[in-house]
């Protein structure tokens, strides 16, 4: 339990950042799952949902819920993978 009214303060915002930016990591990871599956079975709608989660992880970036190497690594995982269905 925070004494002061600053500590009080403190403790609302880390709720509220914190469950903005589990909001935010969740749906990067759920459209990097659903890119992945989709471009498993070669859906010809994977590279739209690709897409979708490049611009969600950029986003999750700028917001700073993700590293922007972390970002990079992911964008760059997902675009491999879905280049390499492409060339096949």
């Amino acid at each position: 339990m925070p004494h002061s009214l600053s500590a009080a303060k403190r403790l609302r915002q880390t709720k509220k950042r914190t469950s903005r930016n589990r909001m935010w990591k969740g749906r990067v990871k759920e459209l990097v799952k659903e890119s992945k599956k989709l471009i498993a079975l070669k859906d010809a709608k994977s590279p739209d949902t690709v897409k979708k989660a490049l611009a969600t992880v950029d986003r999750a970036v700028a917001k700073g819920v993700l590293h922007r190497n972390t970002g990079a690594r992911l964008k760059s995982r997902l675009m491999k993978r879905l280049n390499s269905i492409n060339k096949s």
